[in-house]
């Protein structure tokens, strides 16, 4: 046998034992679904979003993956990516310093709204109000401690137009970034930020697989991702060890979680679970969790 016949055989098998591996993810896969699904209808809630992607197998995984959600903070996400976007083309820098002010202006009517402090996850941001912070130190502020002042800074900064344009670039088409946070006359008028569990697993696919302008503005939002303060919901569920970038999200009855995860010793896979109608955030969270502990079971045990 010459050495073109022993390349074409070696090759033969590879593909054979990636058909395997695929074949036997995407069979785990979809007896995870069938807990899921038992499990989602007995959380009480009104509709869960799931959506999956396992950059090992290629495999996915969904439910309700296109139901439209209020974003919460999961819109931050598309924020800090535009934010990203103008790093790399050279439009905005990260040291760049920025006056830190509470009045912005509501999409309606153009008329002045201040964010309550009391109402928000981080009160720091506050504290430097009259003061500049960089870019980075909101786009870190906005994600980790989900700050709804930084977010707001960072939004009148980029222009939710063009944060529109990028998610649609990428292919998140259905999901929505119209307006800062606390625009209570947008609210009442159904002007709200909203998202779907696939258009989120699509944004954090390209940042996982470094197809998002550069590998370094990649692994430079997942830094940031992976430095979140609010861990009820997806690393709940996985062993201690094991990194997770993500962004939550929560507003009354919903609660968001969407992440990157990174097994020890395995390739990462993105996982969303998006939730409505649970009143009790513990009860919420625990889904979540759950929801993520079986998908880690599917894919990496």
């Amino acid at each position: 046998m010459n050495l073109l016949s022993f390349r074409a055989m070696g090759r033969a098998v590879f593909l054979l034992v990636m058909l395997a591996v695929t074949s036997l993810a995407q069979s785990k896969l979809e007896q995870a679904k069938a807990q899921i699904e038992t499990v989602i209808s007995m959380s009480g809630a009104e509709v869960v979003g799931v959506a999956v992607y396992d950059l090992q197998s290629k495999q996915t995984l969904f439910i309700n993956e296109k139901v439209s959600l209020h974003a919460a903070s999961t819109m931050k996400l598309p924020v800090m990516m535009e934010v990203f976007r103008l790093v790399e083309a050279k439009k905005l820098r990260l040291t760049d310093p920025i006056e830190v002010k509470n009045k912005f202006f509501s999409i309606v009517d153009g008329s002045e709204y201040r964010l309550n402090k009391t109402d928000d996850s981080d009160e720091e941001v506050y504290n430097r109000i009259g003061q500049k912070m960089t870019v980075l130190e909101l786009v870190d502020h906005m994600i980790t401690w989900s700050s709804n002042l930084a977010t707001n800074i960072l939004i009148e900064r980029v222009g939710p137009e063009n944060v529109m344009k990028l998610m649609a670039e990428l292919g998140a088409n259905d999901m929505r970034v119209l307006r800062g946070v606390e625009d209570s006359k947008a609210f009442q008028a159904g002007k709200n930020n909203t998202t779907t569990a696939y258009d989120l697993m699509v944004l954090l696919r390209a940042i996982a697989e470094n197809k998002f302008k550069s590998k370094r503005a990649c692994e430079k939002m997942v830094e940031i991702l992976a430095a979140q303060h609010f861990n009820d919901g997806i690393p709940a569920g996985l062993p201690t060890a094991t990194r997770v970038a993500h962004k939550t999200g929560e507003i009354t009855k919903h609660k968001h979680d969407a992440g990157i995860v990174y097994p020890v010793g395995g390739k990462p896979y993105v996982i969303v679970v998006l939730t409505k109608g649970i009143e009790s955030d513990k009860q919420s969270g625990k889904l979540i969790a759950e929801i993520s502990r079986l998908v880690y079971g599917a894919l990496r045990n």
